[in-house]
């Protein structure tokens, strides 16, 4: 594993984004008493934002004005004695431009945009907007992502290949309900790498829910990522995904006309099944029809489903869990289209660490088409779905900033740690 990859968390930030309009914010920032009755507000609507500790107390402390956006930030002390600053959400961190400068071009660069094309458009330079995105993969992917509920306990991993400088690299992807939770960069497939980095995600989790423990988890069938969920999680169960059995029959039977579509409807038949009985018995059918109607390479692909029985059958035990991929693939069909139009990873692997980290939180916050909002009660995007809560109704990028407060970590107090 080189340096650098999968070795999170990443830097400590003591800066809490809220959200406030502009002008409101102005009004009251050099004001004690107004700000403080807003803080104390925000403490009690949205307590998953601030440190514990924040329920004991606090006081104001100083404050300063930042040059580059001419915003004034005030910090506050809290009774364990460390400091805090207040940032409002229509401010980038780094206080590096507004962020309505900032929500069309990162939008853009969900689809993979050229940073060349956002200078040409938008201004700066494209290193500018390089720095911007890749600052956004120093926020926990779990901590920004779930933030209203418990972390889903049944998830789904898969590794997309990329490659840097012509070297190959993994980047273990995790996901559940929708959003992508874990993205680290792997550089080989073995079971010691691909464990650090699904371990990034453990780690993540664990920071947001101390007792966290994953149900189930649905992978293809490579060993090395099967081992490494079970490494992390010794009592997860590992559901293997029906659709890549089905798939490598699919790839060699295509050339069988009408025997195609008839292999499809048995294969299917299986995964169709009620119940763990009624799918053993339709195995059992599939089994001998395969060994009397096929032959060659085919034949051998089928029998190797039905020898699976038990791998099957066990998610019946589990019913919430996922049998197929099918949610991920769909998220990974964008993170393939990103990382082609990139042509795939570059710079320094802690580099490409954040840009996936990066990508993983556009897709999560980032608007979907009008019409999947109006199908989703209205919600904009995965996150907002899962958390069914919208902290900005200003723009995507605030909701993602103040989703991302203390860069998305949990700061416990020392009596719940």
């Amino acid at each position: 594993m080189a340096a650098g990859l999968a070795d999170g968390p990443h830097r400590v930030s003591r800066t809490i984004c809220l959200p406030i309009p502009e002008d409101e914010y102005h009004r009251i920032v050099n004001q004690p008493q107004p700000f403080r009755e807003w803080l104390t507000q925000s403490v009690r609507e949205m307590p998953e934002l601030f440190p514990e500790i924040i329920s004991e107390g606090f006081q104001l402390k100083d404050r300063r004005r930042s040059s580059k956006v001419d915003v004034w930030l005030r910090r506050i002390r809290l009774r364990d004695g460390t400091s805090w600053s207040i940032r409002p959400s229509f401010v980038m961190p780094g206080m590096v431009a507004m962020t309505d400068e900032m929500k069309h071009p990162l939008f853009l660069r969900k689809f993979g945009v050229p940073f060349w094309a956002l200078a040409w458009v938008f201004g700066r330079n494209h290193m500018f907007w390089y720095r911007a995105e890749l600052s956004l993969g120093r926020f926990s992917l779990v901590g920004s992502t779930v933030r209203r509920v418990d972390i889903p306990l049944d998830l789904l991993a898969d590794e997309h290949h990329s490659k840097n400088a012509g070297e190959k690299r993994f980047v273990a992807t995790t996901v559940a309900e929708g959003c992508v939770v874990g993205a680290s960069v792997a550089t080989s497939a073995s079971t010691e790498d691909l464990t650090k980095a699904y371990g990034v995600f453990q780690r993540e989790a664990i920071n947001v829910q101390s007792d966290y423990a994953p149900k189930t988890v649905n992978t293809d069938g490579w060993s090395g990522t099967q081992q490494a969920w079970k490494s992390l999680f010794p009592l997860i169960i590992v559901l293997q995904c029906f659709l890549h059995a089905w798939l490598k029959i699919r790839d060699r039977s295509k050339h069988l006309g009408q025997l195609f579509f008839d292999i499809g409807e048995q294969v299917w038949n299986v995964f169709r099944a009620p119940n763990k009985r009624s799918c053993s018995q339709r195995i059992g059918v599939l089994k001998k029809w395969a060994e009397k109607t096929l032959g060659g390479v085919v034949r051998d692909k089928v029998l190797d489903l039905c020898r699976k029985r038990k791998l099957w059958t066990v998610a019946f035990d589990h019913p919430e869990g996922h049998r197929t991929s099918n949610m991920l693939d769909r998220l990974m069909r964008g993170m393939n289209q990103y990382f082609a139009a990139g042509l795939h990873l570059h710079g320094e692997d802690a580099a490409s660490e954040q840009h996936c980290r990066a990508w993983a939180l556009l897709w999560n916050f980032t608007p979907w088409h009008p019409a999947v909002t109006k199908a989703h009660n209205g919600f904009q995007s995965p996150a907002e779905q899962l958390n069914k809560h919208r902290y900005s109704e200003r723009s995507w990028l605030e909701n993602l900033l103040v989703s991302a407060s203390c860069h998305g970590y949990r700061f416990h107090s020392p009596h719940n740690a």
